[in-house]
């Protein structure tokens, strides 16, 4: 690995625990990240959150378990208060990840959709390259953010239920920096028919159209009574 390809993934590391910092206060304000009130949210979190909850919890007992067991055998102060910390960061790291599933949901906006992974992953897809959206589960993913060939994978334990089929490729940056192209996205989606219905709604709305000002001002000003305008009086 070369020096600058280490850098990059140092940056991005430090991105991901950033993102999970600032997820953690929108988490306490109940709020969300990149979902303007034009937009749907499309949450994935329940998905998951047994098991974040489950990883957390065991985290937080390895913190009480070595304490004691450090404090038992008589660890110096400087060791036990290094492990400590350690641990606490784990514990910290593991809430940023469950906040930022929660406050970074999948988004289907006027002009996009936005498929994200917690703080990892934030594709935007521009809505003029959608030629389909459609809805097939599949259970048997191999990896929560996977590019196979063209195809970019966001699963939630193994699982993706909606796929968005493209014109043309989109440009992909992967959790460690590498770029991909990919012309069809899976992902996963707690209420993928609320998601395809909020897909079908926006883009019934944008596709509807827009009277021009050549037709309205071709229209009748006045309606007539008789054969005569309304606002003329006989022999006028």
């Amino acid at each position: 690995m070369t020096a600058r390809r280490v850098g990059v993934v140092l940056r991005r590391l430090a991105g991901f625990e950033a993102a999970g910092l600032v997820s953690l206060w929108l988490w306490v304000r109940r709020r969300r990240h990149g979902v303007p009130e034009s937009a749907t949210a499309v949450p994935y979190a329940g998905a998951v959150a047994s098991t974040m909850v489950m990883f957390l919890v065991v985290s937080i007992v390895e913190l009480v378990a070595v304490e004691i067991l450090l404090r038992a055998v008589g660890a110096p102060d400087p060791l036990r208060h290094g492990i400590l910390i350690v641990d606490a960061y784990g514990v910290l790291i593991a809430l940023a990840v469950i906040a930022a599933t929660v406050t970074r949901p999948h988004v289907i906006g006027p002009d996009e959709i936005r498929v994200r992974s917690a703080g990892f992953l934030d594709v935007r897809v521009p809505r003029r390259l959608v030629t389909e959206v459609r809805m097939v589960r599949n259970y048997n993913e191999q990896g929560t953010i996977l590019v196979d060939g063209d195809v970019l994978i966001v699963s939630a334990i193994a699982q993706t239920n909606l796929v968005v089929e493209l014109a043309e490729p989109v440009r992909v940056v992967r959790p460690l920096g590498r770029v991909a192209h990919v012309r069809t996205v899976r992902f996963f989606a707690d209420d993928p028919t609320s998601a395809l219905s909020a897909w079908s709604t926006r883009r019934a709305a944008t596709d509807r159209p827009v009277p021009s000002p050549v037709s309205q001002a071709a229209a009748p000003s006045a309606p007539t009574v008789g054969g005569r305008d309304q606002g003329r009086t006989p022999g006028s």
